[in-house]
């Protein structure tokens, strides 16, 4: 669900905001470029990487002015304007002191805050920030005038698409869903006046001369293999302000939610609590899930390879959304059907009633099983017994039911779920007997 929108003042220009969480520590998200806080919500992974925070956090998300719900302007807004904006939502909801978490340009207007209001600060966090846009002689690691301008004069052309995709975000750049929705987020995020403003008031930015200043506790956050900002500006960052501490993260997208966000919340996570997320173990108690297609040899013979090779894009499609949201790891595709691991079973059986219900709207007959128990994690491979449990649990399904073992329904007790007794059975390579029940 979207979190209520509220809006404030800052001067004569209302400012949107959300609150989400109700962490001990209130962290300020600085968006980049541009923002639309509704819009953020429809895609996944944002949704997982926020949820994250709010384990930790209040985290206050607002549109800067000029951009998504807040109300647009005649010229690009100055950090100071930028600055006035994030004090008139921590005012709102009574924050007197909150830590700052500015990626790509926010990184610049928070660090410009962390300065110039450290009673207000509590701590600093940049991702994909840099200190200077435009390329130097004392500063090489911008881009040049040339090509600033050759990318001004093609915007307009290009707007409405999945504009920068291929540098902000790679590891997505050939999601269809993502493409959509990156464009859909931009178009509603500015005009193409706005975006232009605006990208040629960053490139105007430079707040070199005001790092050795900030004295409040910096994360610098990067991602190594960033096309888009390279390493090299976030390095000069970490040199530049006292004490900051740099994290490079394996990966080559620029947005903290895409790419490797689970480095990224642990970092932060840390930073700002002094405690881990996890300990580095090699077992560990998961759910897990299978799905399988009724049928599908039959039906893919009846189709035809072509039909039936759109059919099962749609199916993935489906299925790999709902695995995003209810925060699902997808261990691997079967060809027609999906083996993935939750860290809870209610989340798994959530998901498997969402699974059903999508595939069903595109006319597939899907089956799904799950089971709970301790596995060995084995880097992107999940092995153990009940691996095993969950795979026979699966078979015995029939087509749209979701089948669980007695151990998933005895650990979501009072969360509101109703069962039908399928019986016990004794399960192929697995010791014992197992009930095994449908999810109703």
């Amino acid at each position: 669900m979207i979190p209520e929108t509220h809006y404030t003042w800052s001067g004569d220009i209302s400012i949107a905001y959300q609150v989400i969480g109700e962490g001990p520590v209130d962290l300020v998200v600085v968006p980049g470029w541009v923002s639309n806080i509704d819009l953020f919500w429809e895609e996944p992974s944002f949704v997982r990487f926020f949820q994250g925070l709010t384990a930790f956090s209040r985290v206050l998300l607002f549109d800067k002015r000029g951009c998504g719900l807040s109300d647009k302007v005649l010229h690009a807004p100055t950090l100071e304007e930028r600055m006035d904006d994030v004090l008139a939502v921590m005012d709102a909801v009574g924050s007197e002191r909150a830590s700052l978490f500015g990626y790509s340009e926010g990184g610049s207007m928070s660090s410009l805050f962390a300065a110039s209001y450290p009673e207000r600060t509590e701590a600093l966090i940049i991702c994909g920030g840099y200190a200077r846009k435009l390329k130097t002689e004392d500063y090489e690691w911008g881009t040049s005038e040339e090509e600033n301008e050759a990318y001004f004069e093609a915007l307009p052309d290009v707007w409405g698409g999945p504009v920068g995709i291929e540098t902000i975000a790679p590891s997505m750049a050939k999601d269809a869903r993502f493409r959509q929705w990156w464009a859909k987020f931009l178009r509603n995020s500015a005009s193409i006046t706005t975006s232009i403003l605006v990208s040629r008031a960053n490139t105007s930015v430079d707040i070199r001369h005001i790092l050795p200043s900030i004295q409040v506790p910096t994360l610098i956050l990067h991602a190594r293999y960033d096309p888009m900002v390279t390493i090299e500006n976030g390095r000069y960052l970490a040199e530049q302000i006292p004490g900051a501490t740099l994290v490079e993260l394996d990966t080559p997208d620029h947005l903290p939610w895409v790419g490797n966000p689970e480095q990224v919340l642990a970092e932060v996570r840390r930073f700002l609590t002094g405690k881990h997320d996890m300990h580095d173990v090699d077992r560990a108690v998961v759910t897990v899930l299978f799905t399988d297609i009724v049928d599908s040899t039959k039906l893919a013979s009846e189709l035809g390879d072509t039909a039936w090779r759109d059919l099962l894009e749609a199916h993935n499609v489906a299925v790999r959304r709902e695995l995003e949201i209810h925060r699902g790891k997808e261990v691997k595709s079967t060809g027609d059907g999906f083996h993935a691991v939750f860290n809870g079973p209610a989340r798994g059986i959530r998901c498997g009633l969402a699974i059903q219900e999508a595939t069903n709207r595109i006319g597939l007959s899907v089956r799904v099983g799950m089971h709970t128990g301790e596995c060995e994690l084995r880097s992107n491979q999940i092995e153990g017994v009940a691996v095993h449990i969950a795979a026979r649990v699966a078979a015995l399904a029939r087509g749209g039911e979701v089948l669980v073992s007695q151990t998933v329904k005895d650990l979501v007790a009072g969360a509101n779920f109703s069962f039908e007794d399928r019986g016990v059975h004794a399960l192929k390579g697995v010791p014992d007997e197992w009930r095994v029940l449908a999810v109703l």
